[in-house]
């Protein structure tokens, strides 16, 4: 078995281990697993995305947001550079909402390639489980706000992958 793709199967079972007990917000509420895999098949299949770094990172794009995981431990089990992306895309969980998602906004075009294709991939995920399963107690509004500011990440991401960038654009037509 190749380097590259046993690093990808590693961290498909690490973040299957991280996020074994979580789920998606939305009413179906599915195994939350099925999400990064989602994030992993999104850059391959529809971003030809190759880089086993990214799509191991996609896979474990989470875990320092959701999880008990470190980015130390991360370092430990998949390298500088996995861990790095991953640090990356990685939301600033103490800092209050708000800034929060203009940090993001304000970061997007600061990012390395690698995480610039992580992020498109979780938007275009983002964007399609609330067109197919709206989380839970989310009104129109906030569904809407959410399409608006992806978008405005998205924005700072352009120039990436015109073919990811082109699925985020036709998704965002479906805004509700």
């Amino acid at each position: 078995m190749s380097d590259a793709l046993l690093l990808v199967l590693r961290a498909a079972e690490f973040a299957a281990h991280k996020h074994r007990d979580q789920k998606r917000k939305g009413t179906n509420a599915s195994p939350y697993i099925n999400h990064p895999l989602d994030l992993a098949r999104i850059l391959v299949e529809e971003g030809g995305v190759s880089d086993p770094n990214v799509i191991a990172a996609a896979l474990l794009h989470d875990t320092l947001e959701d999880t008990e995981t470190t980015e130390h431990e991360l370092v430990g089990q998949f390298g500088d550079e996995v861990a790095g992306i991953v640090a990356e895309v990685t939301d600033t969980k103490w800092l209050q909402k708000r800034a929060r998602k203009q940090l993001q906004i304000s970061k997007a075009g600061k990012s390395s390639h690698e995480a610039k294709l992580v992020k498109i991939a979780d938007k275009i995920a983002n964007l399609r489980d609330i067109i197919a399963d709206p989380p839970e107690g989310w009104s129109l509004g906030r569904q809407r706000e959410y399409f608006d500011w992806s978008r405005n990440v998205i924005d700072g991401l352009r120039g990436t992958s015109v073919a990811l960038e082109k699925k985020f654009d036709s998704l965002y037509r479906q805004r509700p």
